[in-house]
């Protein structure tokens, strides 16, 4: 049996990976835990997961800066190059030098084995070098590692600012400790990620979802009982901003008469009324509800883009911010959708982009052979066994 310790940062799509990725861990009779600010996890962590909650005094002012990472992200109006700029100075690189000494001291009370930090929480790996323990790195939102390659300068710029980060803790080296050199793994197929020469310890395990679903009130019955096609609307619950109400007007507009049923992530209250052939509800069990659709309009986040492609669905990409460009070029380049551009498209080219998808088989085709690439990547398991492999020549190499 070995420690595995996940760090990951209070964002969903970053930790519903490894939940599912834990969860086969745990089966496989290996301690596992979880190092994260998110005190929800508690309810989400499969049967034997340990929270290793970054506590700090309630009058401490770190707790009170580290806490911001959700509303600030939520709140702010950013888009393309600006929002890295932002997520940077404003978020990671603030919410990584306010959890580092917590990240330690779990560290050294859990003493893993192997620690998995997430390609965002860096401040995970440089504890772990200061430590002398050795660590993988969790790369779920792939852009990360492809920026390298399609925005160098943008790459340079944010190495500057983990490096700065890296000698606050005391470590002088000049290479960059967010992706490790023992085992990275990829969450993506090879040929959702685009061609890019990577080292051999880079490896593309698939998109892993999360096991353990959570119970979301539906009415399936009148779902089952509609005749028409069915759609789903979904901007994700990273953007709380005004910028919601004019995009879903748009969608409104689009879809009100048209012979589609059109099932949208929102809060209700957002519109004092919305049209009849529309579902409307703050969340939604989204995996159990792809089988039966048609076709996806979203953001283009990763895990929504992933999922439906699981399902061999097409998609409408209209990316916000951060990694969504990248993800929503992608889902073009390979044929599996249309994008629109967020801040200019009209409902016109809304209505347009989805009746190309719904009436062209070839966008379906195309998703279909996505989803036979992650299936091939091997998903879960796959990325259990490298982090077993892993571990075991850590073990071995201490050893001798």
């Amino acid at each position: 049996m070995a420690k595995f310790v996940f760090i990951v940062p209070p964002l969903t799509g970053h930790i519903n990976p490894t939940l599912s990725l834990g969860t086969v861990l745990l089966e496989r009779g290996h301690r596992v835990g979880w190092i994260t600010l998110d005190k929800s996890l508690t309810d989400k962590l499969p049967l034997g997961g340990e929270l290793l909650l970054i506590a700090y005094d309630e009058n401490d002012q770190q707790k009170k800066e580290a806490e911001k990472y959700l509303d600030i992200i939520t709140k702010k109006i950013v888009y393309g190059i600006d929002s890295v700029k932002f997520l940077y100075e404003e978020v990671l690189i603030p919410l990584n030098r306010h959890s580092y000494e917590g990240i330690a001291t779990l560290l050294d009370q859990f003493m893993p084995d192997l620690v998995i930090t997430d390609h965002q929480m860096f401040a995970g790996a440089m504890a772990a070098f200061n430590k002398n323990l050795p660590y993988a790195t969790s790369v779920t939102a792939p852009a990360a590692i492809k920026v390298m390659d399609e925005l160098p300068k943008v790459h340079e710029w944010e190495v500057l600012q983990i490096t700065a980060l890296q000698q606050e803790f005391g470590i002088h080296e000049s290479k960059n400790l967010a992706t490790s050199e023992l085992l990275t793994l990829i969450f993506t197929s090879r040929d959702f990620f685009g061609e890019m020469a990577l080292p051999d310890h880079f490896k593309f395990v698939g998109p892993v979802f999360n096991r353990r679903q959570v119970e979301i009130p539906f009415n399936w019955e009148a779902f089952h009982s509609i005749s028409q096609p069915k759609i789903l609307v979904s901007i994700g619950t990273t953007f709380d901003h005004e910028h919601k109400k004019s995009f879903f007007s748009k969608v409104i507009e689009a879809f009100a008469f048209e012979n589609l049923h059109v099932v949208v992530v929102s809060d209700p209250n957002l519109f004092d009324e919305w049209p009849d052939n529309f579902t409307v509800q703050k969340q939604v069990p989204q995996v159990e509800l792809l089988p039966y659709l048609a076709a996806v309009v979203c953001h283009a986040g990763h895990n929504t883009v992933c999922e439906s492609l699981m399902h061999g669905l097409p998609l409408i990409v209209i990316p916000i911010a951060y990694d969504q460009s990248h993800v929503a070029g992608r889902v073009f380049r390979v044929g599996a959708g249309e994008r629109l551009n967020f801040n200019r498209f009209k409902a016109k080219h809304l209505l347009e982009a989805t009746n190309t998808i719904l009436e062209n088989p070839s966008y379906q085709e195309a998703a279909i052979k996505i989803k036979q690439s992650f299936i091939n990547a091997g998903g879960n398991e796959t990325a259990a066994d490298l982090l077993e492999n892993a571990s075991r020549e850590v073990i071995k190499t201490f050893i001798s």
